[in-house]
């Protein structure tokens, strides 16, 4: 299980020793899910966009009070190629859904049942996000929670 309180601060990027700011450079890994709709879904189908990976759970308080500020970032830079995609890790499409709804989320939330992208992006605690850039390679990854600002300023140099 993932656990998020090992964070001092907040959008804290592990160092060259461990966590997902150690891949940077890597192509990225993708597994097909579901979503909270039922549809068959990767990372994979995103390639060409720039795609800000969230990796979180419903338990998580800084993944739900992150959220409002990844539907922001979404709805303003998604013109501009950027995709938010949710990975709940571990949670059923009922609880994933019924929360994401409830926030108001339109970015696309995949189901982890088995919580392979959080082994993937070693996944320290969440939330856990990646920067993967329209190659299908991380340019950047994030233990913690992020502001809006600290998303904006992750995701910026790979949409230019």
């Amino acid at each position: 299980m993932l656990v998020g309180g090992y964070f001092g601060e907040r959008g804290q990027v592990a160092g060259p020793g461990g966590g997902p700011a150690m891949l940077a450079g890597a192509p990225a890994v993708s597994y097909s899910v579901k979503r909270v709709d039922g549809v068959v879904d990767s990372l994979d189908n995103y390639r060409g966009h720039v795609v800000l990976v969230n990796l979180w759970a419903t338990w998580c308080t800084p993944c739900r009070d992150e959220m409002p500020a990844l539907e922001n970032v979404y709805e303003r830079e998604r013109t501009r190629g950027l995709i938010v995609l949710g990975i709940d890790q571990g949670e059923s499409a009922t609880v994933a859904g019924a929360f994401a709804r409830h926030v108001g989320v339109h970015y696309p939330i995949l189901l982890d049942e088995e919580q392979r992208y959080g082994r993937a992006y070693a996944a320290i605690g969440l939330p856990t996000s990646l920067v993967v850039d329209r190659s299908g390679h991380i340019v950047r990854g994030i233990d913690g929670q992020l502001t809006l600002a600290q998303m904006r300023d992750a995701v910026e140099p790979a949409l230019r």
